[in-house]
C-alpha cells in the first residue's frame, strides 16, 4: 500500500488495534511525562509553528483542568487513542519548546544530543544514499529531512496528524502518513531500513506489535535502530535537579503511567519496560541485537528536556537506543 502514501501531502489511515486490558491498583502520582515530551527547556525556539489559531470555547476560557497522574492498567486501544490526542493537543508548544534544539533537517537521537552525523547507527551516510527509510514517531519528520539530504528515500509516518502538519510547514519532500505504528500501511519488504528517535514504542502497551510491524516491512537483512527513555529512568523522579537523583520507586513496577481526566478517560499513557525486557521485545519480535548504546551527556549540552539535565546526565543515563537487524 505504499503507493497510496504522496509527497506534500499527509495520508491518514484509520488505527486498528486490539485491546488488551489488565487490572491494577492505581495510586496517585505528580505529574511526569517521561519521555522527551517533558516540560519547558529554557532555551525555546522563537519561530512560530503554529499553522491556525485555536480559538477557546467557553468551556475552555479558565484554562484546561489539570489531568490526575496515576498508575493503573492502560491497554492498547486506550494508550493509541490517548497519546494522538495529547500530541495533537501539544504539538504547537512541542515544536516551539524543542524546535531549535532539533533543528529542520538535522537526526538527532536524544536530549544528550546524540546526532546521526556522528553516531552513524544506521550506517555510514554515503550508504543511505538510495535506500527507502521508514521514520516512525517522525513528529515535524526533521529526521527525514536529514536523511533526504543524505540521498535516502524517507517515509515519515506519526500518530499525531497535528504533528505532521508541522512537517508541511517546514517543508518536504517525501511521503507524510498518519498511522498507528502498530499497524504500518505497507506491503511487505518496502523499506531497506526504519527509526524511531523517542517515536511510538515508549507509549504502547505491547511494544511487540510495532516491532513485529516494522520487521515486515524490512527487506531481509534490514535495520531498525529506536531511543526509548532508559528503563533506569523509571526509579527516578522526573526532575531534572537534585529531587531527581534520589530512587522513589521500583525498576521493576510496570505499571503504566497515566494522566487522565475528571472521568477517569486516559489523555496521555507512558509504559515501562525493563531493560531485560525491551531487549527479549527485540528477539523474540524477529531481531538480532546489534547494539545497545546508552549516551553519555556531552560537556557541550548545557540545556534542560523535562527530566534531562547536566546534573543527571553525568550521573545516570538518560536514553538507551537498540540497533536491530532483521536477518
Amino acid at each position: 500500500m505504499r503507493e497510496a502514501a504522496h509527497p506534500g501531502r499527509i495520508t491518514a489511515f484509520p488505527a486498528q488495534v486490539p485491546s488488551v486490558e489488565t487490572v491494577r491498583t492505581p495510586r496517585t502520582l505528580p505529574l511526569r511525562h517521561a519521555g522527551p515530551a517533558a516540560r519547558k527547556s529554557p532555551q525555546t525556539s522563537t519561530r512560530e509553528p503554529v499553522i491556525q489559531e485555536h480559538v477557546a470555547s467557553e468551556d475552555e476560557a479558565d484554562g484546561p483542568a489539570e489531568p490526575e497522574a496515576t498508575r493503573r492498567a492502560a491497554g492498547v486501544t486506550e494508550s493509541s487513542r490517548a497519546n494522538r490526542g495529547w500530541w495533537d493537543r501539544n504539538a504547537d508548544e512541542y515544536q516551539i519548546e524543542h524546535g531549535t534544539f532539533l533543528g529542520d533537517d538535522r537526526f538527532v537521537w536524544c536530549p544528550e544530543g546524540l546526532d546521526e552525523v556522528e553516531a552513524e547507527l544506521l550506517g555510514p551516510p554515503e550508504d543511505l544514499k538510495g535506500k527507502d527509510v521508514l521514520e516512525i514517531g517522525a513528529g515535524a519528520a526533521q529526521c527525514s529531512r536529514w536523511l533526504t539530504a543524505q540521498g535516502a528515500r524517507p517515509v515519515a509516518l506519526d500518530l499525531s496528524h497535528r504533528q505532521l502538519q508541522h512537517a508541511l510547514r517546514i517543508g518536504s519532500s517525501f511521503p507524510l502518513v498518519c498511522a498507528d505504528a502498530a499497524v504500518l500501511p505497507f506491503a511487505d519488504a518496502s523499506f531497506d531500513l526504519a527509526c524511531s528517535a523517542y517515536g511510538a514504542l515508549p507509549f504502547v502497551a505491547d511494544p511487540r506489535l510495532v516491532l513485529r510491524e516494522v520487521r515486515r516491512v524490512l527487506r531481509p537483512g534490514g535495520r531498525f535502530v529506536f531511543s526509548v527513555t532508559h528503563p533506569l529512568r523509571w526509579a527516578f523522579p522526573d526532575e531534572p535537579g537534585p529531587e531527581g537523583l534520589s530512587v522513589s520507586g521500583s525498576y521493576f513496577d510496570r505499571t503504566p503511567y497515566v494522566e487522565q481526566d475528571d472521568d477517569g478517560r486516559a489523555v496521555y499513557v507512558e509504559h515501562h519496560r525493563t531493560l531485560g525486557d525491551r531487549v527479549r521485545d527485540v528477539v523474540t519480535s524477529g531481531f538480532r541485537l546489534v547494539d545497545l548504546v546508552e549516551p553519555e551527556w556531552p560537556d557541550w549540552n548545557t540545556s534542560e528536556w523535562g527530566g534531562w539535565s547536566p546534573l543527571r546526565g553525568r550521573l545516570i543515563p538518560g536514553t538507551a537506543i537498540f540497533v536491530c537487524e532483521r536477518d
